[in-house]
């Protein structure tokens, strides 16, 4: 083999040294936390509602729980919709899915509030918070009306609640992990009759709500 001499050698050098250039200014993807998992999430209903989950618990599919195939039982998990960055807290009671490769099947009520029942499934971020209860809250009920990662879309919602007679007391809660904030929009309730009563309201105003207990 020849060896480049001459003009010819410094052509070459001229051509590889921006190119190494410009590979070291590709960014490498950044490594994910070991309690943060992404994938495709799907959910699961009425065909199992009332029946047995893995953990020997009834389902009930307007329960904010989710199946997973290794995480144990009771485990809090914040699953995110990385399509529209809406989130929602779910507790582990089941064992799948064991389809392809998806990671997490919601029930109903949890594939609900992320916009996820019409297209069945979605991409999903899930952080995985341990199995400690969550912050205590000073009121015992709540409608949660949204929970997204970008504040702007949480504020813009609260505003919106704002605008509707007997809803200006909207609140907006952040909750921390070790590498995301979510924004959560909620209505305080004194007992579940008013809470009932504020879901009816806000879903007739076409708000995807539910009913939590703090």
């Amino acid at each position: 083999m020849k060896h480049l001499t001459g003009r010819a050698a410094s052509a070459a050098l001229c051509i590889l040294i921006p190119f190494a250039l410009f590979l070291s200014c590709i960014p490498k993807p950044s490594a994910l936390p070991a309690n943060v998992l992404t994938g495709t999430a799907s959910w699961y209903g009425p065909d199992f509602h009332g029946k047995p989950t893995s953990n020997r618990e009834i389902y009930n599919m307007y329960d904010l729980t989710a199946a997973h195939k290794s995480l144990p039982f009771g485990t809090r998990v914040m699953v995110t919709n990385l399509l529209n960055g809406k989130t929602v807290q779910v507790r582990i009671n089941d064992r799948g899915p064991f389809v392809g490769d998806r990671i997490i099947d919601l029930s109903y009520a949890a594939a609900r509030l992320l916009d996820l029942v019409g297209p069945g499934t979605a991409r999903v971020r899930l952080d995985i918070l341990g199995q400690s209860p969550p912050p205590a809250s000073s009121f015992r009920f709540s409608v949660q009306v949204g929970a997204f990662t970008v504040r702007d879309n949480a504020e813009q919602q609260v505003q919106e609640l704002a605008a509707l007679q007997g809803f200006a007391r909207a609140v907006l809660s952040e909750y921390r992990t070790e590498s995301q904030v979510y924004y959560r929009v909620r209505v305080p309730a004194a007992s579940l009759a008013e809470a009932q009563a504020i879901a009816q309201k806000l879903a007739e105003a076409r708000f995807q709500v539910i009913i939590l207990e703090e």
